[in-house]
């Protein structure tokens, strides 16, 4: 059983966000673990309402866990090509802790994605008949009407709804401990990622009647695939919203002027991210020594934004790939093996290449 090690989020300055130390939410490591016993009873930093929770919905636990390697792959997807590519999450808890007690973009997004990883598990293992507790939606019976006439409900619709309740509950109970501004922060960003779940909800239906004619049709909603939510959320990160808590306490206000405010479906964050470009504990960056860039590139893969300047060095590969494709009737299309030469580029590690640390 992999070892489970506990994280520690420590909140801003008090002059800065008013917040006091927090322990963060390790259920986020609930898929390393085997049974859902051990989870509940093992997993360090889960507040009691989610050990209530886990020991009264035990095979909602083992979702869970992967719901949790959904979002930390989509996580990965999403920022491949950047110089913090959520790798950390892979390389200990306590790595990937610094990265979120900063409250920046990257943890903006981390919280969206787990929220929304949640909800898509559990719903998913609603409709399969995986869970005591839920089934396909019981609200998507009878007839209705659509924008192509009439239709039947039928087959088995995704249960969403029952999905952010349960993610609302699990997800949020430790941030509802809290009153400080980086609670409400992970709260807001929790129910964006929720939301854009239920955004991606859509209707298919199937045909009934002689030589497949549309006389009737039976109609269900489906959760689109979970690459849906994450581009969703992805094109949210690259335009979060720099907030500051308002005069009361109670919310947020533009950190900058010139923007609009933040709706419910915007990710937020008090904090400017670091640049990643070398290893620091204290934040958490893995830095990107090591790293494939693109010479070609003008993005962020870029070599020259990848490697922060520090150059890169080329290696030449051979590689098989699939050439001479053919056609062939019917239906099938053949490839030869052939062998190729690549160039690969990684960036240079700075001179100091040991791990930066302040303390």
């Amino acid at each position: 059983m992999a070892s489970l090690f506990g994280i520690w989020w420590w909140s801003l300055p008090l002059v800065l966000l008013w917040a006091t130390p927090r322990v963060a939410s390790s259920w986020w490591y609930m898929g390393a673990v085997g049974s859902s016993r051990v989870m509940c009873d093992n997993v360090p930093g889960l507040v009691s309402r989610q050990r209530q929770l886990c020991r009264r919905y035990p095979e909602a636990m083992l979702s869970i866990g992967r719901g949790v390697a959904a979002w930390t792959a989509e996580c990965q997807h999403q920022f491949r090509r950047h110089r913090w590519d959520c790798s950390a999450l892979e390389r200990g808890q306590r790595l990937l802790g610094r990265v979120l007690q900063r409250s920046s973009r990257e943890s903006a997004f981390v919280h969206a994605i787990s929220s929304a990883g949640v909800v898509f598990a559990i719903t998913r293992a609603c409709s399969q008949g995986e869970l005591k507790s839920c089934s396909c939606d019981p609200e998507k019976k009878g007839s209705a009407k659509d924008s192509k006439g009439r239709f039947d409900w039928g087959g088995c619709s995704d249960n969403v709804d029952y999905g952010i309740k349960f993610a609302r509950a699990f997800v949020d109970a430790k941030e509802r401990k809290g009153k400080d501004a980086r609670a409400l922060m992970n709260l807001h960003n929790n129910r964006a990622g929720r939301k854009a779940v239920k955004r991606f909800l859509k209707q298919e239906c199937k045909c009934h009647g002689v030589s497949g004619s549309c006389t009737l049709r039976t109609c269900w909603l489906a959760m689109a695939d979970f690459r849906k939510t994450g581009d969703y959320l992805w094109k949210k990160y690259n335009g979060a919203i720099q907030v500051v808590m308002n005069q009361d306490g109670t919310g947020f206000t533009v950190a900058n002027k010139r923007f609009k405010k933040p709706t419910k479906n915007d990710l937020v964050y008090f904090e400017s991210s670091p640049d990643y470009c070398i290893r620091d504990r204290d934040v958490g960056s893995p830095g990107t020594a090591g790293r494939v860039c693109n010479q070609s590139s003008r993005g962020m893969d870029s070599c020259e934004v990848m490697c922060c300047g520090r150059g890169y060095d080329t290696s030449r590969v051979s590689r098989m790939t699939k050439c001479e494709c053919k056609f062939h009737w019917c239906c099938a299309v053949r490839c030869q093996d052939c062998l190729e030469e690549v160039d690969i580029h990684t960036c240079k590690a700075p001179k100091a290449a040991g791990w930066a640390s302040r303390t």
